[in-house]
């Protein structure tokens, strides 16, 4: 197969019109999220002084999602998503610029952010699963890891460059500017939505309107299921105990490398650079479909980084190790998101979605609350460390389960 064609089939997914517009728009939004996301770090510490009070609003930011995203399935199920999906968008936006407001104006407070923080996770608890779930209407099943991966892709290009860009901001202009320009990107997802050709799918039956129902039969499936209990018990682990970065990595450059926001932020884009690495990985390997072993040997891999990075002092030593982090994170997540969509029918995607980014986000808090908590008592290298065993120990067990399970006759 000439360079051509294997181009072709990395980025076939895009042949598609409709997901070149949402994912082009995505790429734009997202380095204004990973802005965002440095910028409102920074700003807690600088107000604080405290790890334990980032970790709290870290948490904030997930916590909906461990409560909400149980009724937020069928909501996504009962109507069109890309509808929803433009609601979510301008929710956001707007969140976004009160941010910049507050900070411009000289009146924020820790409490405002705490506010806001909560508000964006609300959003965000309708908003990613209805993302999520609705590639398949952009691709079809075709082309649906495909667009997984190169939706991963630019999530991380964004984590790459985000990051870099707001550690630079930050120092010359200041937090606000970062979260004025987040503000202004949600636009670019908002047109690509409106610029979209659409034919709503048909409905088979109509909607039932029964939460509890629904949702019942969404987790039924699940258990029924072992690939996606698995996957999402995994998914559940990492999110808690592996990817606490937002929390760890901001007190680790203050207060073990004594260094600034350009720092923290060129850290962070290490880490992102090496996602983005992960995610183009992963796009050449769609053609394969999921493999579990990609997915136990990539959660094992991120455990073993992050006891490495416990356990050393060196800046460039860090921003080596989480690039490999980076990379491992997101063949783990990429592998697992694939995983769960390929084996869920359509007619569930929405709700079974909605307790995947559950396990992802909604989780998040306790892992907040476990690296700000942590930190403070037990230093930001030795709680890297301590996540590091905790998610090893039990990839090592899934590991040891899948070889020593018997193969089928």
């Amino acid at each position: 197969m000439g360079l051509t064609s294997e181009l072709e089939a990395l980025f076939r997914s895009l042949r598609h019109r409709n997901f070149r517009l949402f994912w082009t728009g995505q790429l734009v939004s997202l380095i204004g999220t990973w802005m965002q996301t440095v910028a409102q770090a920074w700003l807690v510490l600088d107000l604080t002084q405290s790890s334990i009070k980032l970790g709290v609003v870290s948490a904030l930011q997930f916590l909906p999602m461990l409560f909400l995203s149980f009724f937020t399935g069928p909501f996504i199920d009962y109507f069109p998503k890309r509808k929803i999906i433009l609601w979510t968008q301008a929710a956001l936006m707007g969140l976004a610029f009160i941010l910049a407001l507050l900070v411009w104006t000289g009146s924020v407070r820790y409490w405002h952010l705490a506010v806001l923080a909560t508000l964006l996770g609300v959003v965000n608890t309708i908003d990613m699963p209805a993302r999520q779930s609705y590639l398949i209407e952009l691709v079809g099943k075709e082309d649906l890891m495909n667009a997984i991966a190169l939706n991963s892709s630019i999530f991380n290009a964004a984590r790459a460059i985000g990051p870099a860009v707001a550690g630079l901001l930050i120092s010359a202009a200041g937090t606000a500017f970062c979260f004025f320009m987040n503000g202004l990107s949600y636009l670019a997802v908002i047109a690509g939505l409106l610029a979209m050709t659409v034919q709503e799918p048909v409905r088979r039956s109509p909607p039932s309107y029964d939460v509890l129902k629904d949702m019942g039969e969404a987790i039924g499936y699940i258990k029924g299921t072992p690939i996606l209990m698995t996957t999402i018990s995994l998914v559940a682990v990492v999110s808690v105990f592996g990817v606490n970065f937002n929390v760890l990595v901001p007190v680790f450059t203050r207060t073990e490398l004594h260094l600034d926001a350009a720092a923290f932020g060129f850290l962070m884009s290490s880490f992102g650079s090496g996602a983005l690495v992960g995610s183009v990985s992963l796009a050449v390997m769609s053609r394969l479909g999921p493999n579990p072993a990609f997915l136990l040997g990539g959660g094992m891999g991120l455990s073993i980084f992050l006891i490495i990075i416990g356990v050393q002092r060196s800046y460039g030593v860090t921003a080596f190790l989480l690039f490999l982090t980076g990379f491992c994170m997101i063949i783990f997540f990429g592998m697992a998101n694939t995983t769960v969509q390929l084996n869920t029918e359509d007619r569930l995607r929405g709700r079974v979605m909605s307790l995947y980014t559950m396990s992802f986000g909604g989780l998040t808090p306790f892992g907040s609350l476990f690296a700000g908590t942590a930190a403070h008592w037990l230093h930001a290298p030795l709680t890297f460390a301590l996540g590091g065993l905790i998610s090893g120990a039990v990839f090592f067990r899934a590991i040891v389960k899948r070889k020593l399970a018997p193969s089928p006759q």
